[in-house]
Parts: structure tokens; sequence; C-alpha cells
């Protein structure tokens, strides 16, 4: 907990459901993107196997008991070598609660969370033009220049 701001943040147990349909929310509106968020959620049941599976780790920030930012990231076992890398998949703070440190929290405690877990690499990506999250992540590691592609599934073909 920080003293300035009074925010925790913790990993999110599989009992923890109602906070992390609350992350779900505050990624909807972080992004603007509320129908996203909310439309289809997933059943309660789908959110306690996901938070209690190996692979996915969901980290929120909470001020006063509420959710203010949260983190959801998914580690991948690696099969050149045995280790496994860490991407961040959405990284949010509810705008009110902005420039407190709260997303540099929850990749602070991302960072702990990988290196229990052995892995040699934590990854994210920005969007052009989100300059806020692209000021964040130069700060705390190397730029890549990549190009990314959504690649259609398969459906009866």
């Amino acid at each position: 907990m920080t003293a300035a701001s009074s925010f925790n943040v913790r990993q999110l147990a599989p009992d923890e459901v109602a906070l992390m349909e609350a992350m779900l929310t505050t990624f909807g509106e972080a992004f603007d993107e509320r129908e996203t968020y909310s439309v289809r959620r997933p059943s309660q049941g789908y959110l306690e196997r996901l938070l209690r599976s190996d692979h996915f780790i969901a980290l929120a920030a909470l001020k006063n008991g509420s959710v203010v930012g949260g983190l959801a990231a998914y580690e991948l076992q690696k099969f050149e070598q045995e280790r496994s890398e860490i991407y961040i998949y959405d990284l949010a703070v509810a705008a009110a609660h902005r420039r407190e440190g709260i997303a540099t929290a929850l990749i602070q405690e991302l960072k702990k969370i990988a290196a229990v877990r052995g892995a040699y690499v934590i990854f994210v990506q920005a969007d052009i033009g989100d300059e806020p999250a692209i000021a964040l992540y130069t700060t705390m590691g190397v730029r890549e220049e990549v190009l990314h592609f959504d690649i259609a599934v398969a459906r009866g073909e």
C-alpha cells in the first residue's frame, strides 16, 4: 500500500469473481469499449476457472475496496527452452485515478510474480498513438518495432 495515494495491488484468487467483474467494468470504461467488456461477460464458473488456472494472472488495484485499475496477463510456456514469458494482455486505470502510480505498481507486482514463476521476460503491446501507454512502457523496458496481425479462425471450412 502506498501512503500518498492509499491503494493496494493484489493478485485475484478464484473466489474473487466480483472483483474480476469490477475489473472488467474498469477495462470497458478506460478503453471506451463498454460493450466488449460487458455484453457477453463470462459466467462466474468460467471466471473462477480462469482465476484458478496456472496460465492467467489478474491483478487488481484497489482503493477503499473499489477496483481503480487492473492488469490481465498470460504466462506462455515456451517450447525452445524450459522457460516462460508473461504477456500483458490488458492494463487499465480508471480515468479519475491516473497519474497516481497505479499502472507502475501493477507492473511492479507482475514482475515479482514473473520472477517467482521463473519467467524470463514480460512483454506488452501498445497501440500507435496511445502516448500515455508508450511513455509508461518506455520507462520500464526496451521498445521493439513490430507488426501485429489478426488471423481469422477457420470455422467450418
